[in-house]
C-alpha cells in the first residue's frame, strides 16, 4: 500500500457454503469432512445496503421447498368449503409466510480455508481470521439468531503490527459488542455493532502506536464477513475484496459477484473527504504515499481524511451460493475475480462445474 516498496505477497480465504437442516443444523456438524484439512482453524498470524439486484437464486432447493409447502397447505384445505376471493387472498399471504418461516430453518454451513504466499518483503504483512462458529461466544438472543460466523483478511502496509493487531482484536471487540438481549431490529443492531467495533479497534491501535518511540506508522486494510444465520454482513476498509460465487440455473454458469467496495483516493467521494480534511491526492495516493483512503492504523494520515469507518453491505445467502472469496489486492492484480473463482471451482466438487458467466459486479443501493 505504501510507495515505494515491493510486493508483500498475497493472502486469500475461501468460505465454502453448504446447506444443513434439522438435526445436522442443531448439532452444528461439519459438512466438509471430504475436503482437505484447513491450514488455519481459527485465526491467522496475526440502513445496510441490500443486494436487491442480485441474480435470482433459481429454483434449486427453494423450488422443492415451495412445492412441499404448497402441497401441505392444499391437503389442509381438503373438505373445506369453497373459498371466497378474500379468503384466497388471505390464504396466499399465509402461504408466503409459511414459506419464509420454513426456509429460515435451513442454515447454510460455512467453513473457511486459507492460502497465502509471502512476496519479496522480509516479512509477511497480511493476516487472516477464520472462525467458523462463534455463536457461543457471542451469546446472541436465541429467539432471533442461531448461528454466527466470522471471516476476515487484513492487508498490512508499513509493517506487520496493524494487520496483526486487527486480526487479534477486531473479532474480540465484535464479540463483546454483539447484541446479547432482545433487539427490535437485528439488521440495524448488527450494523451499529460493526461500526463501533471498527472504530474501537482503530482507536486502540492508534493509542498503542502513538505511545511508542518512535511512533508506529503501520496500517492495514480490513475485509470482514460476519454471517448471522443466512445473512452476510460485509464490512470493508481499503482495497481488499470479497467475492461471492453464485450459480445461475438459467445460464447454468457461475457468476462472480462483488460484495465489497474498494476505497482508494482516486474515487470522487474519497478524494473530496481527504481534501476537505486538508489533505491532497497526488499520483493516486494520499499525499502521494498511501494508496488506500480507509484503513486501520496509519495515524499520520488520519488528520488528512483517511478514516476507519467501514463500508457495510448485506447479502442473503441462497442455495445456489458456492463460496465467498476474501482476498488482498495482490491477488486481483494478477487474476480477475472470474479467474480466481474459476480456479477455486476447479479444486472443488466436479458437479459444481468450471464455467463462469461474464463479469458481474453487483453493488448495494
Amino acid at each position: 500500500m505504501l510507495s515505494p516498496g515491493t510486493s508483500s505477497g498475497g493472502l486469500a480465504v475461501a468460505v465454502l457454503c453448504k446447506s444443513r437442516q434439522g438435526k445436522e443444523a442443531q448439532k452444528g456438524s461439519l459438512l466438509f469432512d471430504d475436503l482437505p484439512p484447513t491450514s488455519s482453524t481459527d485465526s491467522g498470524p496475526g440502513g445496510p445496503l441490500l443486494f436487491d439486484d442480485l441474480p435470482p437464486a433459481g429454483s434449486g432447493h427453494s423450488g422443492s421447498l415451495a412445492t412441499s409447502v404448497s402441497q401441505m397447505v392444499k391437503n389442509e384445505g381438503k373438505g373445506a368449503k369453497r373459498k371466497t376471493p378474500e379468503d384466497e387472498k388471505n390464504g396466499s399471504e399465509e402461504l408466503v409466510e409459511k414459506k419464509v418461516c420454513k426456509a429460515s430453518s435451513v442454515i447454510f454451513g460455512l467453513k473457511g480455508y486459507v492460502a497465502e504466499r509471502k512476496g519479496e518483503r522480509e516479512e509477511m504483512q497480511d493476516a487472516h481470521v477464520i472462525l467458523n462458529d462463534i455463536t457461543e461466544e457471542c451469546r446472541p438472543p436465541s429467539s432471533l439468531i442461531t448461528r454466527v460466523s466470522y471471516f476476515a483478511v487484513f492487508d498490512g502496509h508499513g509493517g506487520i503490527r496493524a494487520s496483526k493487531f486487527a486480526a487479534q482484536n477486531l473479532h474480540q471487540n465484535l464479540i463483546r459488542k454483539f447484541p446479547k438481549g432482545d433487539v427490535i431490529s437485528v439488521e440495524k443492531t448488527v450494523k451499529r455493532c460493526l461500526l463501533d467495533t471498527f472504530k474501537h479497534t482503530d482507536e486502540e491501535f492508534l493509542k498503542q502506536a502513538s505511545s511508542q518511540k518512535p511512533a508506529w506508522k503501520d496500517g492495514s486494510t480490513a475485509t470482514c464477513v460476519l454471517a448471522v444465520d443466512n445473512i452476510l454482513y460485509i464490512a470493508n476498509l481499503g482495497d481488499s475484496r470479497a467475492i461471492l460465487c453464485r450459480y445461475n440455473e438459467e445460464s447454468q454458469k457461475h457468476a462472480a459477484l462483488s460484495l465489497s467496495k474498494e476505497h482508494n483516493p482516486t474515487q470522487y467521494e474519497e478524494r473530496m473527504r481527504i481534501q476537505k480534511a486538508g489533505g491532497n491526492v497526488r499520483d493516486g495516493r494520499v499525499l502521494g504515499v498511501l494508496e488506500v483512503s480507509r484503513s486501520i492504523g496509519d495515524g499520520q494520515y488520519k488528520r488528512c481524511g483517511v478514516t476507519s469507518v467501514p463500508d457495510i453491505r448485506r447479502c442473503q445467502l441462497t442455495p445456489n451460493d458456492r463460496f465467498i472469496l476474501l482476498a488482498c489486492d495482490g491477488l486481483f492484480k494478477v487474476f480477475t475475480p472470474e479467474e480466481a473463482v474459476n480456479f477455486i471451482l476447479s479444486c472443488l466438487e466436479p458437479q459444481w462445474g468450471r464455467h463462469i458467466s461474464p463479469p458481474a459486479t453487483v453493488s448495494g443501493k
